[in-house]
């Protein structure tokens, strides 16, 4: 598979209809809580916010999203300290945390989600090998994180990496 943004059509593919289900009660939980949802996409270059507005609606619940690739733009757009990505690198769990925190600082959104992460073919460690992706959601002012090990080529990496962040973030706004 290409390594291009994939559409709503092509993730339903590789996902079935679970993320469709996802992105239904993910509208339907920030509906009933007033809130809007912004995004703060690495590795995933925009996928989850195409993912969102595909769904007819979406501007009830879905403010906007970041597409901050290189550092820099994680520093201007979302205000991740420049120090905390030179201490931790940018694919880290206090990376993905101050840019899910900045998704909301930056927005009229209450809720969040972001991803940071090594999609490959190259760019990979021994520290932090490709298919390592950090997240950080940010729902009702509270921010949780992980991390996730994904195998495939890159268009798989990403497709897992909306697919878990879309799922997680169904989670944290039904608890």
């Amino acid at each position: 598979m290409p390594s291009q943004l994939l559409s709503k059509s092509e993730l339903l593919v590789l996902y079935g209809q679970a993320l469709e289900a996802d992105l239904a009660q993910i509208s339907q939980r920030l509906l009933e809580r007033g809130d809007m949802l912004a995004t703060a996409e690495s590795c995933t270059g925009g996928m989850i916010a195409a993912a969102c507005t595909d769904m007819a609606g979406s501007s009830q619940w879905f403010e906007r999203g970041f597409v901050t690739y290189s550092n820099a733009a994680k520093a201007q757009m979302l205000g991740v300290p420049a120090a905390l990505i030179d201490e931790h690198g940018a694919v880290s769990e206090p990376v993905a945390r101050a840019m899910a925190e900045g998704a909301i600082a930056h927005s009229e959104a209450q809720a969040s989600v972001a991803v940071t992460g090594v999609a490959g073919p190259s760019g990979g460690s021994a520290a932090k090998p490709v298919g390592t992706v950090w997240f950080g959601w940010c729902v009702g002012g509270v921010t949780h994180s992980e991390v996730q090990h994904f195998s495939g080529d890159r268009a798989a990496v990403r497709a897992a990496t909306v697919r878990h962040a879309l799922r997680r973030l169904r989670d944290w706004l039904t608890d």
